[in-house]
């Protein structure tokens, strides 16, 4: 006699991961260097959803499960309109990263670069200018700042 089972389908994670940077990171004790990598995750669904997670592992899989964990507990709605853009101009500071961010007329497309660029992806906007005001290019300190300007948004509104 055959037993049958019955198969359960995972539910299909509606978010959607990228990475925004993976590094080396070293500790030097007493013992020696202790080599860990930092991988930064950007999950969102774009439809005004998106976390950000930074996470440090013993090797690269387990730094990126451990930041997409934490990106998956630190979701935050960002407001985005009909248009697929944001209502207003905002700015935001984090450490020494300034970033602004401006709304765009429907049919501009996403005007940004690097880190903003993604996050604006994955939250959902389709027309929107913005630009890193600072002189850093420190990929963590300017994904931060742009979560603050999408939290400064949600508090305006």
């Amino acid at each position: 006699m055959k037993k049958e089972y019955k198969q359960f389908n995972k539910p299909q994670d509606e978010f959607e991961s990228k990475l925004l940077d993976l590094t080396r990171v070293t500790r030097v004790t007493a013992g020696g260097k202790q080599l860990r990598f930092r991988a930064i995750i950007v999950v969102g669904d774009r439809k005004g959803k998106i976390g950000l997670g930074v996470s440090k592992g013993l090797d690269v899989s387990q730094a990126i499960e451990k930041a997409t964990r934490t990106a998956k507990k630190n979701l935050m709605d960002v407001p985005v309109n009909k248009e697929g853009t944001i209502d207003h101009e905002v700015e935001a500071k984090f450490g020494p990263s300034v970033i602004l961010l401006k709304p765009q007329k429907s049919g501009r497309g996403l005007v940004a670069g690097g880190t903003v660029r993604t996050l604006c992806q994955l939250a959902g906007i389709q027309n929107i200018s913005s630009k890193i005001l600072s002189r850093t290019s420190n990929k963590l300190n300017n994904a931060k700042a742009t979560i603050k300007a999408f939290e400064l948004l949600a508090k305006q509104i």
